[in-house]
């Protein structure tokens, strides 16, 4: 199917809940994607996990297709309260290249606009190129990088990037 035809109608973008934890936990299939969406937590990813995540976050949301978990994504701040974050931007295997992932995306920042706050922000590692040209494609500019490590002891850089309201 090509990207151009599909429709993205048939997915539904709703709110996440604990009927959706095990979907939600099959979409991360490898340590290394594991990292890249959800760099604190430790692979594998289980419900523990999530719940854990449910508590620190707000906003759990997730696509749907025929009642499938196919991407999930929520909000969480900064230690000061004052930056709304998009976190743990994840789409299935399966479907990614169609436009969910820039569909969802839109969602949390209209979603942050329309409730919390001007700016969204959203954290990205360099070497995760389709989510930094997704970002980049959005509107959002980089800001600041920081140094991070792998689970393997590597070095990694996660770049910060912001997307104002008003070039929305």
């Amino acid at each position: 199917m090509s990207v151009s035809k599909i429709n993205l109608d048939r997915f539904e973008i709703a709110s996440g809940n604990e009927s959706h934890y095990d979907g939600i936990v099959s979409l991360l299939t490898s340590p290394d994607e594991f990292y890249l969406i959800y760099p604190s937590g430790s692979w594998p990813f289980d419900k523990v996990q999530l719940e854990r995540l449910a508590k620190a976050r707000s906003d759990f949301t997730v696509v749907l297709d025929n009642k499938q978990v196919i991407g999930f994504a929520n909000l969480y701040t900064s230690i000061a309260g004052d930056r709304y974050f998009i976190g743990n931007v994840v789409i299935s295997d399966t479907y990614r290249g169609q436009g969910i992932g820039r569909r969802l995306v839109r969602h949390m920042c209209d979603r942050i606009f329309d409730r919390y706050a001007s700016t969204v922000y959203i954290s990205v590692f360099t070497d995760n190129t389709p989510a930094l040209l997704l970002y980049a494609s959005l509107g959002f500019m980089p800001f600041d990088i920081e140094r991070r490590t792998t689970p393997k002891g590597d070095s990694a850089a996660l770049l910060h990037m912001r997307l104002d309201a008003r070039s929305w």
